[in-house]
């Protein structure tokens, strides 16, 4: 049993808190909105902390999932927040898709603390989180990874050290950026099975089996035909994500004009509302012009 705080019951930091709970480790929650954690609480094994600090005091691990970079500083090194109280030798894993820079920023601050540091942004949404089976994509140094790896394999099917502190936060990146390309190709690959007159499901079943076959053909193409959204991973975020990217492409020297294309075809989403729609809603643009 590992003493575990979890800073963050988001969509995602909800039901991940869960399954370390119910593999039986101690568990000490924290949510900006404490109803969030009491819920949670009432349906778990573990105890609700009044804050970062409290919930970090004499964790070994210390696990936070929340909303960008500054949100991350706050629970983390602000104050009131997580390394208050975090001793020596304890590990901070941060889950945030954040940049690359804050990363970088906290693992420095950790080491000046005598503080382990990996940054584990994750991909698999919500389903994911909740079936256990995250892909994890980790920064940090191997020694204090070894050290949390079999904890985040709690809930998740692939947990992956990728090179210093920051390098998982690039990884994320990446896959944000594939991402993108997939959905943008995937949405006007279904629109024009739609006007063809073609079965969705049976195209579906057909082309997953070949090139074009991916998760997003496989769970998304049949509820793009049906203009259904009300789920999964939010516009709102998804830009968030993108933006970060493209932040780090300009860092770099370098571009990224086809997720910078999709990027705005999501601006246009969200002017019509479509804010919380699932990703998959940019075929919305070609069903409803």
């Amino acid at each position: 049993m590992t003493s575990i705080a979890f800073i963050g019951l988001g969509v995602m930091g909800y039901p991940m808190a869960g399954h370390l709970a119910a593999a039986g480790h101690d568990v000490r929650v924290f949510n900006r909105t404490g109803a969030k954690a009491d819920a949670w609480a009432a349906e778990h094994t573990g105890s609700v902390a009044a804050s970062p600090a409290e919930a970090a005091d004499g964790a070994d691990i210390v696990i936070t999932i929340v909303g960008a970079d500054d949100d991350v500083r706050a629970v983390t090194s602000g104050p009131g927040g997580a390394l208050e109280t975090m001793g020596a030798g304890a590990v901070l894993v941060d889950h945030t898709t954040a940049s690359a820079d804050v990363a970088r920023e906290l693992h420095g601050i950790c080491a000046a603390k005598g503080i382990g540091f990996v940054d584990a942004p994750v991909s698999g949404g919500e389903a994911g989180a909740q079936n256990g089976k995250l892909t994890i994509m980790c920064g940090g140094d191997a020694e204090v990874f070894a050290r949390v790896e079999s904890v985040l394999d709690t809930y998740a099917v692939g947990v992956t050290l990728l090179g210093p502190a920051g390098a998982g936060q690039l990884t994320k990146m990446v896959n944000q950026v594939c991402i993108a390309g997939i959905l943008a190709g995937l949405s006007e690959g279904v629109h024009l099975a739609m006007a063809a007159g073609l079965d969705i499901d049976q195209v579906t079943e057909t082309l997953s089996k070949g090139a074009a076959g991916s998760w997003q053909m496989a769970n998304r193409a049949p509820t793009m035909a049906a203009g259904e959204f009300d789920f999964g991973f939010a516009v709102d975020w998804f830009r968030k994500d993108l933006g970060i990217a493209l932040d780090e492409s300009r860092r770099l020297g370098t571009s990224l004009p086809t997720a910078a294309a999709v990027d705005q075809l999501y601006a246009r989403i969200q002017a019509r509302g479509g804010n919380r729609w699932d990703t998959s809603s940019l075929i919305d643009l070609l069903t409803n012009p």
